[in-house]
């Protein structure tokens, strides 16, 4: 073989890993409304696709019953999602801090916080906000997914993924979460396989 031929293809297969790294690193995305209830689609979309809206009347109705009772965590709590739902990540970190003011052991709201810290990327404020739900509720498994996800691709600490992904695993085996941290977590080792540790697969329940 040619060495330009040589140097093509291997210029090709490096550009094709680090792709799918970058994609990797941004395949999640998990709806603020179904935070207990599992993973939802990608948050991928097209370049061209036309900015989300969200529903002024709604908008209009619950900033009323904010104004009205200042603890309204409901409210507060659905202005953030709505937000969120429409990628407008500053207003939802807004409107979940302000939730959070009122219902400060809310796990599901501080950790939709989270997320939209690290979908501003700011991996710091990700990481933190994530250790106060984990400090709320020790075993919260949307929490701990999006820890693994913000260290591997926010911080570039692969072991501090592994690590959170696996007690994922070992927490609730067979949850979508921890089916979707296995995923991750395999996919981390097959890219860097002198780290540390075997990959574990979710343990079947029931002995099935």
């Amino acid at each position: 073989m040619k060495a330009e031929t040589i140097a093509v293809a291997t210029a090709t297969a490096f550009f094709g890993f680090v792709v799918g790294w970058i994609i990797g690193s941004q395949q999640v995305r998990v709806s603020p409304a179904a935070a207990t209830q599992g993973m939802t689609q990608s948050q991928a979309a097209p370049a061209d696709q036309a900015p989300k809206l969200v529903d002024e009347v709604e908008v209009q109705a619950l900033k009323n019953a904010a104004d009205r009772d200042p603890k309204n965590a409901t409210a507060r709590t659905r202005l953030g999602d709505l937000y969120f739902d429409a990628e407008r990540y500053d207003e939802a970190i807004t409107w979940y801090q302000e939730s959070l003011k009122v219902d400060p052991k809310n796990p599901n709201v501080s950790t939709d916080l989270g997320i939209s810290f690290r979908n501003l990327n700011q991996p710091d404020r990700a990481l933190k906000q994530f250790e106060y739900s984990l400090s709320v509720d020790p075993t919260h498994l949307m929490t701990m997914l999006h820890m693994g996800i913000v260290r591997a691709y926010g911080k570039q600490d692969l072991e501090g993924a592994a690590a959170i992904w696996k007690k994922l695993i070992d927490t609730a085996p067979g949850s979508p979460e921890a089916q979707e941290a296995q995923k991750r977590l395999d996919s981390l080792k097959a890219a860097h396989p002198g780290m540390g540790g075997a990959a574990t697969s979710p343990k079947k329940e029931n002995g099935g």
